[in-house]
C-alpha cells in the first residue's frame, strides 16, 4: 500500500511498526455545526481506515474533540471558540460542547464512517497537558510571559522543516499572534493565563494562576497517552501543516525527544461554487441543508470519494446531483445482478483495491467500477471498502412487493395496461420501479 507522506513530500510504501497501525486524526472544534467542508476530511480518512483493513492491517485510531483552547485566530489571540459559541446561544460552554459533540457524532454516523477506537475530548486530558508543559519546561523549551507559557521555537532546530517555513521572513504577529514578550515571531503558547477581567468559563489552576491549554497541546498529549509515539499515521487538512501540525511536532520532541509520526497525510480543501466556504457568503452547508434539497449524506460521500483526497474540489449542487445519480445507478446494478445472478469480471475487486491502495485513489477505483461488470458478491466487497450503504436495503424484495411485480407482469401479458400502470404507481410509492427486459421484469430502486 502506497501513501503520499507529507513528511518527505513523496509517495512511499507504507510499512507499519507492528501488527496494529497506530493512527491519529485531528478532529473538530465543537462550537458550531460542522459544514460539509469540515466533514470531507473524515470521509477520506474513513477510506484510509477501510483500505488499511482491506490490506490485512489492524487499526487503532484516535480522533480528538477540541472543546477548549482553540482561539478564533487559530493562534494565540482572540476569543476561545467555545466561549464564542456559548455567548451566541446563551448557554454554558459545557452545554455547547455537549450539544455539538452529539451533532458531530450524528453526522459522522450518517456518513457511515468507521468509529475510532477512542474519542478523545481535550478537557479530559488537562492534567496530562500540565505535565506535558512541565516536561517541555524541564527540557528548556519554554519561557513564561505575562499572558502564558510559550514554546521557544529557536530551541528546536528542525522547527521549520515540516512546513518548509521561511522563519526569517516572518514578521512579528504575522503567524500565531503577537506579544511584546515573545522572543520569536513563530513562538506559540502552550498554556494561556486568564487575564484580569477576562471571561473564560473553562479554567484550571497551573503555576498558581487560572488558565487553559493552548490549542496545539491537546494532540501531542493525547497521542502520547493513548497511542505512544512515533505513531504510524497522522492525518489532517492542508491548513494544519504550517502551524498546528508543525507545533505538534515541536511540542512532542520537547516532551520526549522523539518524533511524533512516521507518515503524515493531508487532504485538500473544497470550495463551493468556486468560492471559499464562509458564513458571510452563506455557503456553510451542513448535511441537514443538503437533506432539505433532497440529498442524502451518502450522496455527499459519493461526491467526495469521486475525487482524490489531495486535490482541491469545487462543490456545486449540479455535481452533487450527478453523484446521487451515480450512486442510484450502482444500487440498481446491484438489484439487477442479484435477480439475474450476474457473473462479474474475474479481477474487478482486485483492481479496485489496487487503485485505493495506491494513495487512496478512489476516483480511479470508481472509474474501474463504472467500466466493469460486478457480481453480487463483488458489490458486497465494494460496499465494505467504501461504506456507501449501497446495500442498505436488502436486494431481496419482500413477498408483498414481489406479488405486485408478478401481478403487473400478468396484467401486461393480458394487455390490461390500465391495471399495469396502477400497480406501477403503487410500487413507486414504495420506492420501487420495474424495468421490462427480454428476460422478464427486473425491479429497481427509484
Amino acid at each position: 500500500m502506497k501513501i503520499y507522506n507529507t513528511l518527505g513530500r513523496k509517495l512511499e510504501e507504507f510499512k507499519p511498526q507492528g501488527e496494529t497501525v497506530k493512527l491519529y486524526t485531528c478532529g473538530p472544534t465543537v462550537y458550531s455545526v460542522a459544514h460539509i467542508g469540515n466533514m470531507t476530511s473524515y470521509i477520506y480518512w474513513d477510506l484510509l481506515v477501510r483500505a488499511l483493513k482491506a490490506n490485512g492491517y489492524k487499526v487503532k485510531r484516535v480522533l480528538n474533540l477540541t472543546d477548549v483552547g482553540h482561539l478564533v485566530s487559530d493562534g494565540d489571540e482572540g476569543e476561545d471558540k467555545l466561549e464564542k459559541g456559548a455567548r451566541r446561544e446563551g448557554k454554558s460552554v459545557w452545554e455547547v460542547a455537549e450539544f455539538y459533540i452529539d451533532l458531530f457524532k450524528r453526522d459522522y454516523a450518517a456518513l457511515g464512517l468507521t468509529e475510532p477506537e477512542i474519542w478523545a475530548r481535550a478537557t479530559d486530558y488537562i492534567e496530562d497537558e500540565k505535565r506535558a508543559v512541565d516536561l517541555m519546561t524541564e527540557h528548556g523549551f519554554t519561557y513564561e510571559t505575562q499572558d502564558g507559557v510559550y514554546f521557544d521555537t529557536s530551541k528546536f532546530d528542525r522547527y521549520a522543516d515540516f512546513a518548509k517555513l521561511d522563519l526569517s521572513g516572518l514578521k512579528a504577529g504575522a503567524r500565531v499572534g503577537f506579544s511584546n514578550e515573545k522572543r520569536n515571531a513563530s513562538d506559540f503558547a502552550v498554556w494561556k493565563f486568564i487575564q484580569p477581567g477576562e471571561k473564560h468559563a473553562m479554567r484550571w489552576d497551573y503555576l498558581g494562576r487560572p488558565g487553559y491549554p493552548g490549542w496545539h497541546l491537546e494532540c501531542s498529549t493525547i497521542i502520547d497517552k493513548e497511542l505512544g509515539a512515533p505513531i504510524d499515521i497522522h492525518t489532517g487538512g492542508v491548513d494544519h501543516i504550517p502551524v498546528h501540525h508543525t507545533n505538534e511536532i515541536a511540542q512532542y520532541y520537547a516532551m520526549t525527544g522523539r518524533d511524533l509520526a512516521r507518515y503524515w497525510l493531508h487532504c485538500g480543501f473544497i470550495t463551493i461554487d468556486d468560492e471559499k466556504i464562509s458564513k458571510s457568503l452563506g455557503n456553510t452547508y451542513s448535511l441537514d441543508d443538503l437533506a432539505e434539497r433532497g440529498f442524502t449524506a451518502m450522496d455527499y460521500k459519493m461526491w467526495v470519494l469521486s475525487g482524490h483526497y489531495q486535490g482541491t474540489r469545487n462543490f456545486t449542487f449540479d455535481s452533487l446531483g450527478g453523484a446521487a445519480v451515480r450512486r442510484l445507478n450502482w444500487r440498481n446494478q446491484i438489484a439487477e445482478c442479484y435477480q439475474k445472478r450476474v457473473t462479474g469480471d474475474a479481477d474487478v475487486c482486485d483492481r479496485v483495491l489496487a487503485a485505493v491502495s495506491d494513495n487512496l485513489n478512489s476516483a480511479e477505483a470508481f472509474a474501474i467500477i463504472d467500466s466493469s461488470v460486478l457480481s453480487f458478491e463483488d458489490w458486497q466487497k465494494v460496499d465494505k471498502l467504501f461504506g456507501l450503504h449501497l446495500m442498505a436495503d436488502s436486494p431481496n424484495i419482500d413477498d408483498g412487493i414481489q406479488a405486485l411485480i408478478d401481478e403487473r407482469q400478468a396484467a401486461r401479458e393480458a394487455k390490461d395496461y390500465a391495471k399495469s400502470d396502477e400497480i406501477r404507481d403503487r410500487l413507486a410509492e414504495r420506492g420501487i420501479t420495474v424495468k421490462d427486459t427480454a428476460d422478464g421484469p427486473v425491479w429497481q430502486y427509484l
